[in-house]
């Protein structure tokens, strides 16, 4: 449940571009009619008119995300609200300006920002956040402090790479191909390298060490 609700705001953007894209005339006059006030010259052509409503139902998407956790009184991580900063600033001015490139640029600052927050949490902080994140795996599993810094760096060098990956793709492909990208591209390679990591990690079982002793 919690990937589904962390990947909420991302798949009504998936739906709702692919709704526009064979209803472009309805999500114009729909942007005309509500939005014209908060977009450049009122109204956005019909070519980007579903990634402007797209865009704007993923800020609405997640400034709901916020408004659930609040009400539910849960702690909200910091990297949600990071991500509804980067996504209402480049979201923002992809409404406004009726121009793609700047929501296209969002996942790449957004996987940035997460490298940059590790680097300095690691180097000035003396925090490894990754060990933060996967504190409960200590329960299980015996990690010895060098694995954690190499973790720590994998996820560096992960989010370093996704983000230049995210630029490849959107710069390189049509808009369509990008967001096909951005749900499922990025959502396998999230996988796959998690998966990685988890049959890393299994041998560092306390049960199975024991049973080899």
């Amino acid at each position: 449940m919690k990937i589904l609700f962390d990947l909420f705001p991302v798949i009504l953007f998936f739906v709702m571009f692919k709704w526009g894209e064979g209803h472009a005339a309805a999500a114009q006059y729909f942007l005309q009619t509500y939005l014209g006030s908060v977009i450049s010259g009122g109204s956005a052509s019909l070519e980007q008119s579903p990634i402007i409503l797209a865009t704007v139902v993923a800020i609405a998407a997640t400034l709901a995300q916020i408004g659930y956790l609040l009400l539910r009184r849960k702690k909200i991580d910091g990297m949600l609200w990071m991500s509804l900063l980067i996504i209402s600033v480049f979201g923002g001015l992809t409404i406004y300006f009726h121009n793609e490139t700047f929501i296209k640029w969002k996942p790449t600052v957004l996987y940035w920002s997460y490298a940059v927050a590790l680097i300095f949490s690691h180097f000035v902080l003396h925090k490894n956040l990754t060990r933060s994140f996967l504190k409960k795996l200590e329960e299980d599993l015996d990690i010895p402090e060098l694995i954690w810094k190499k973790l720590n760096y994998a996820w560096i060098a992960f989010f370093f790479g996704m983000g230049c990956l995210n630029l490849l793709v959107a710069f390189n492909f049509s808009t369509d191909a990008w967001v096909n990208f951005k749900l499922f591209g990025s959502m396998i390679l999230m996988f796959v390298f998690l998966s990685l990591q988890i049959c890393y990690l299994s041998k560092f079982n306390r049960v199975t060490k024991r049973c080899h002793e």
